[in-house]
């Protein structure tokens, strides 16, 4: 993809429109919504349609095994949506993970002190037409994206949970969401983690990303010396830029074919 400078900078450093051509022996690192798949008013309404499949398969096998989706997502909702096909996957923003050879990895036993905050902010929600809550088991997420006036009050909501449970959680904001989610892992560790082990182990990491839970993960990959791509407007600490979701698809589906070829 063509390379052209843009004039948006954060902290020094360019960010160049356009992204690099991907190459079979990196480890390539994709979020999910908003970066493969466009954001819908609800979740739920998420479909993935064959194209995608393809270029998810094509990606796999282009680096024999070095692909992972990391999502906010639980791990249990991508695999309904991907069903029957199977992806090394970072759920709940690190906190739980699966590695290519299947293997489960919880970093959190701390979803029985979500109850409590859950019928709390199930409450909330029923006052205040428009907001969301997704509970995703180790983490909570208040969607306000159908009612944006309401974020004042959403995000004072979800801190007075949060204040009640203490050091063990922290509060992520993201695109029209507030999520209560524990303290200590995000998207960044689980790049790590999945740099740790084989097939991704000694290869040059890419991570693609659209919200701000992503911008950990960019951070961990620059340090890394590898290629970081935010998708969509706003100021980010990655290297590169893409539009949406579309151009994301057409740039991997583009790799997959050559490294078919």
């Amino acid at each position: 993809m063509t390379k052209a400078r843009n004039d948006t900078r954060t902290e020094g450093v360019e960010v160049m429109d356009g992204a690099p051509a991907l190459e079979p022996g990196m480890a390539i690192f994709l979020d999910f919504d908003g970066t493969l798949v466009h954001h819908e008013d609800h979740p739920a309404a998420v479909k993935i349609d064959a194209p995608l499949r393809t270029i998810l398969e094509g990606l796999r096998d282009a680096t024999s095994g070095a692909l992972a989706l990391i999502s906010g997502r639980s791990i249990a909702d991508l695999d309904q949506l991907f069903a029957p096909d199977r992806f090394a996957i970072a759920g709940q923003h690190g906190a739980e993970r699966r590695s290519v050879d299947g293997a489960l990895h919880f970093h959190s036993s701390l979803a029985s002190r979500l109850n409590e905050p859950a019928r709390e902010l199930r409450r909330f929600v029923a006052a205040n037409p428009g907001l969301l809550l997704e509970e995703k088991g180790t983490s909570l997420a208040l969607h306000y994206r159908n009612a944006p006036a309401l974020a004042k009050d959403a995000e004072r909501e979800a801190r007075r949970v949060l204040a009640a449970l203490g050091d063990e959680f922290e509060l992520q904001g993201g695109k029209f969401v507030f999520e209560v989610r524990p303290s200590g892992r995000d998207k960044g560790t689980a790049i790590a983690e999945f740099l740790a082990e084989a097939p991704f182990a000694g290869r040059v990491p890419v991570f693609v990303g659209d919200d701000l839970t992503d911008e950990l993960g960019f951070g961990l990959v620059n340090a890394r010396a590898g290629l970081t791509v935010k998708v969509g407007t706003g100021p980010t600490h990655a290297r590169w830029r893409l539009a949406g979701a579309d151009q994301v698809r057409e740039w991997l589906a583009d790799f997959a074919e050559r490294a078919g070829r």
